[in-house]
This record gives C-alpha cells, structure tokens and sequence, in this order.
C-alpha cells in the first residue's frame, strides 16, 4: 500500500498525487494538516527517507522564519515543531511499506512507483 502524505492547498502535492493515482496501485491519502502525524509516525518517515530532521522541513515558512530559524534545536526538538506545526512538513510525501521520497522533483515519485 502507498500512502500520500498530502496537502490539497499544494501545487506540487495535487501534481504527485495525480502521478500516483495514475499510476493504478493501491494507495491512501493522508491529509497531514488535517490529521497530524505523531512523533512516532514522522520518525519512521524519516527512517524511510534517510533524512535528518532539518532535511524535511519547509525552512521558507513565515512560521520557521519568525520562530525557530535562529535556534540551535535538537533533532528530537525539529521533530516535535513538525508535529505542531504540520505546515512545515515538505511535501509530498509519498512512503512504500520500506521506501519513501519527497516528490520534489516529480521524478523521485516516477522511480518509487516503477
């Protein structure tokens, strides 16, 4: 099963969305914004992606700008602000049972699907 970590309001979310949906393999959307993840969940996301913490969030944000650009936070602290604050989650995220990708560029979705 293929889960889209996913915001409606995203241009580049509705697009990978769209590549997986087209695709014709099972998938489940998650509207993160909506349904928040818990720590636990966006630990094992970033497990499959191979990322730190900082690497999956939206440093561009007017919230991440004003609040935590200038601090030294821990990995554990970043995961705690993407809990609160989903918006600073990049997107989309589209996870495997053992994989996962941001689709930025789009490409990375192309090659988890194929």
């Amino acid at each position: 099963m293929i889960t889209v970590y996913h915001n409606a309001r995203c241009k580049k979310s509705r697009e990978g969305l769209d590549l997986v949906k087209n695709s014709g393999k099972e998938y489940q959307v998650r509207e993160y914004l909506k349904k928040p993840l818990s720590e636990s969940e966006l630990k094992q996301i970033l497990d499959k992606l191979s990322f730190y913490p900082i690497q999956l969030i939206r440093t561009n944000e007017k919230i991440w700008k004003e609040e935590y650009k200038d601090k030294d936070l821990s990995d554990k602290e970043l995961i705690t602000v993407m809990v609160k604050n989903p918006k600073l989650i990049e997107r989309p995220i589209v996870e495997t049972k053992d994989t996962a990708v941001v689709g930025r560029p789009e490409s990375k979705i192309e090659d988890l699907l194929h």
